[in-house]
């Protein structure tokens, strides 16, 4: 069976991470979310999955390849240019644009197919998802998820009849205004009529564009509310949320990588540490060839990523770590997220801690350091609390 992720988005939402990242390698815990989702399509028989791809195209294909060491088959259809110095240029046509273009250039939907964000966390039964969508004989199906009502104008909202036939959309609507608590998980199943309802050689949406006009025409499309794990990881926060919730056991279909060397703590290949002069209280990863030193503490739920240092003196405290990053002496991340040479909070606001002179407090393991006279005591929090960066 045939499936498609897309995976064409700049991610602008998860910045800073996606400047150098595209959306479908964020890594949760060292593995890219795209790659749980051929995991998940294999296991349900969808081995013949294209992928379009445009922001940073080519290090989703270099990571994948064929898709080969994964089981399954991967075509990729790029959204762009080359220009004259030689560099690819993205230019996504939207979700439904990106479908259109695959099959213009070769007829490859030819039975009913699956469609996935490449930036979600799912398990979901595809199978029996697509057994409903095939009773239903629409010609197009949302997966839809019941929210509470309290959290309903976060996402959109799908409005059905008592057979599941989508009668409208509301996006974000307010608590008072929402007609429905089933919300788009961004999960859809076509059949290969569906692309005659997309315009060729432009772009187009299929949440914003497509949708209305099936509706608008009375097309049989319906949705189905299924019960499953679907963690979005569309802005900042969702990652967030979705690192400790993956710490937390909270979410059950992503195992905690490396070893389980005391209740909670989980760590790589050969991390250096002496456990007796730190104070770490789990849940916590720490990815290999990471040195924490003596005096050092991290409090969970916490990830700290590989080729790192923590050092002595410095808090990780409810934060995310990438890879190769040094956190200074005296140093104190509460509630952050670190990645290169930024620093972010829970909510997504960020600064560039070069720009702000902030680079002695956060390095990258691979520079040396030189020789500095500043306060080790001053935190990261109070930094951020000045005037300067409200």
């Amino acid at each position: 069976m045939k499936a498609m992720i897309l995976a064409a988005g700049k991610g602008t939402r998860v910045r800073p991470i996606t400047h150098t990242i595209p959306k479908p390698l964020i890594p949760i815990l060292q593995k890219p979310v795209m790659e749980f989702l051929l995991e998940l399509l294999r296991r349900h028989g969808f081995v013949e999955i294209m992928v379009n791809v445009s922001h940073l195209a080519e290090e989703i294909e270099s990571y994948f390849r064929d898709g080969q060491r994964f089981g399954v088959q991967i075509g990729y259809s790029f959204e762009g240019h080359i220009a004259d110095n030689g560099d690819l240029v993205g230019a996504a046509l939207g979700s439904a644009g990106g479908l259109r273009r695959i099959q213009d250039f070769n007829p490859f939907f030819d039975d009913t197919f699956v469609v996935l964000c490449g930036d979600t966390l799912i398990d979901l039964d595809l199978t029996a998802t697509v057994e409903q969508h095939k009773k239903k004989g629409g010609i197009a199906t949302i997966v839809t998820k019941s929210v509470s009502k309290e959290v309903v104008s976060s996402y959109g909202v799908v409005v059905s009849d008592e057979e599941g036939r989508i009668q409208a959309f509301q996006e974000k609507p307010s608590i008072e205004e929402a007609m429905s608590t089933e919300i788009n998980t961004g999960i859809y199943i076509f059949e290969p009529e569906i692309i005659d309802y997309i315009p060729p050689n432009q772009k187009y949406d299929i949440g914003g564009e497509l949708f209305p006009q099936l509706v608008a025409q009375d097309a049989p499309f319906y949705a189905v509310n299924m019960d499953f794990e679907w963690v979005d990881i569309g802005k900042v926060p969702d990652y967030w949320h979705a690192i400790r919730g993956v710490l937390q056991r909270e979410i059950k279909n992503v195992a905690i990588p490396g070893v389980e060397i005391k209740p909670g703590i989980y760590t790589g290949l050969n991390v250096l540490v002496n456990w007796d002069k730190v104070n770490i209280q789990g849940p916590v990863y720490i990815g290999a060839m990471t040195h924490i030193e003596d005096g050092a503490t991290i409090i969970g739920p916490s990830m700290i990523g590989p080729n790192c240092r923590v050092c002595s003196g410095a808090t990780v405290d409810n934060s995310v770590i990438f890879e190769y990053s040094r956190l200074g002496p005296g140093v104190r991340l509460m509630d952050k997220l670190v990645f290169g040479r930024y620093c972010v909070d829970k909510t997504g606001v960020s600064i560039d801690v070069q720009a702000a002179a902030l680079d002695w407090l956060i390095t990258d393991t691979r520079q040396k350091i030189p020789y500095t006279n500043h306060n080790p005591q001053q935190t990261i929090a109070d930094l951020l609390n000045k005037d300067s960066w409200a």
